[in-house]
């Protein structure tokens, strides 16, 4: 029999953040801020010298974006070129970290600006209704994974 314990074995001090690395940094800023209205925070030049010791590899610049909910999205810009992203569908058969999903108040309006801003649309039809809520799965314009939740009977 366990025993389950009050005291959390993971005390987080910040929200949840996430890397994506990106070849195009000002192209992807600029979907991620008027696309799904985050909001850049800050920016830094990482030396490869720093980068080597974390496992990172050479230089990286780093932008880090908030999304409007609070969570932290980190663009890297590698000083040489990423491995190229393999292919987005279908999702469910790539191991690792596969998507980032958004819970938003209008899919339909979040799609729009992202189709606006480069994205591709995964899902077929682009917004599908199921379970009460409105589920649709883009790639961002570097082929990055976003899914998008709308809760239709019980809004968060």
């Amino acid at each position: 029999m366990s025993t389950v314990s009050s005291t959390p074995s993971l005390v987080m001090t910040r929200a949840l953040e996430i890397g994506i690395v990106v070849d195009d940094l000002a192209g992807m800023v600029a979907f991620y801020i008027e696309a799904l209205g985050c909001t850049e925070v800050h920016r830094s030049e990482v030396p490869a010298g720093l980068n080597a010791r974390l496992g990172l590899g050479g230089a990286t610049t780093v932008v880090w974006l908030r999304t409007p909910w609070g969570e932290r999205v980190k663009l890297l810009r590698p000083a040489s070129a990423a491995t190229p992203l393999a292919a987005a569908v279908p999702i469910a058969t790539r191991r690792g970290l596969s998507y980032l999903t958004l819970y938003v108040q209008d899919a339909a309006g979040v799609a729009e600006r992202m189709r606006d801003g480069g994205a591709s649309p995964l899902s077929d039809p682009p917004l599908v209704e199921a379970s009460g809520r409105r589920i649709a799965f883009w790639a961002d314009p570097e082929g990055n994974v976003i899914e998008l939740v709308e809760d239709l009977d019980h809004p968060r």
